[in-house]
């Protein structure tokens, strides 16, 4: 169920592309462009950090949430699948931390 509803997310989420701005919030998001939408996942992290220091577990829950949909936006508009993040989630499981760094491209 989890992971279907990150398909079923990226569906709608590719679905308001072509929408009228004013029909949908992300619709709106996705007419004001990349900036804007890397902002609102910039004030939703600070948001998440803010929860987790005031330690209670709803409003966690509720501000990661906020957290990860904007993320799933910034996916779609850069026209990748949640599935990409979950490919390399996989590839990256069982692996230490040390090694998957050790393992990155060089930037």
């Amino acid at each position: 169920m989890n992971e279907s509803i990150l398909t079923a997310l990226a569906d709608v989420l590719e679905q308001r592309k072509g929408a009228d701005k004013d029909s949908s919030y992300v619709a709106s998001l996705y007419h004001k462009g990349l900036d804007s939408i890397l902002k609102k996942i910039g004030e939703e992290a600070t948001e998440t950090v803010m929860a987790a220091k005031d330690g209670v577990p709803d409003k966690i829950v509720y501000e990661v949430a906020d957290l990860w949909f904007h993320t799933l936006v910034l996916l779609a508009q850069q026209n990748l699948h949640p599935d990409a993040v979950l490919n390399e989630l996989a590839r990256r499981f069982g692996l230490s931390g040390l090694e998957e760094k050790s393992q990155r491209p060089p930037h």
